[in-house]
């Protein structure tokens, strides 16, 4: 079996419920937190597993339905993963961030746009269990000086 990385994401193969808690405003010195309830229908292995895709679906506090997916895809060279959202609000696919997982925890940066001005922006994933894992997003307006949590999803399998 292939140690370099390629496998890292298999965990998540499967169906889920997601518990989300998401900053009502990002890069606002906001403190109040929404929660819902979204599904992550099925993630499947792609290109011979060197990458997956899931599927998101979830409905915010004020009614507005997300429906998203992920596609992340392993480069063998660099042994990093990069990842990509798309979902119905913006109907494109995002910047990626790249990074790996080093000590059971994932860690994945990139680039982004938000409210107009550059940002970088952060994942990470940890406390994985065959039937647990949570996923937290950071952004950061100042290069990566300082960082703002701004979504969190906790992970339990259904399938």
């Amino acid at each position: 079996m292939n140690n370099d990385g390629r496998h890292d994401f298999d965990f998540l193969h499967g169906s889920w419920k997601i518990h989300n808690k998401r900053l009502e405003k990002r890069l606002a010195g906001n403190t109040n937190w929404q929660e819902f309830e979204a599904h992550c229908k099925a993630c499947y292995p792609v290109i011979g597993g060197m990458g997956n895709v899931d599927s998101f679906s979830g409905i915010f506090p004020d009614g507005q339905a997300l429906e998203g997916m992920t596609l992340r895809i392993f480069n063998p060279q660099t042994q990093l993963w990069s990842i990509y959202w798309a979902d119905n609000r913006s109907c494109e696919l995002q910047p990626p961030v790249h990074g790996k997982f080093e000590n059971r925890r994932g860690t994945f940066f990139g680039d982004d746009i938000f409210n107009g001005q550059p940002i970088k922006i952060v994942f990470y994933w940890y406390d994985i269990t065959p039937n647990s894992a949570t996923w937290e997003q950071a952004f950061s307006d100042d290069n990566g000086i300082t960082w703002e949590t701004n979504w969190k999803m906790f992970f339990t399998r259904v399938t």
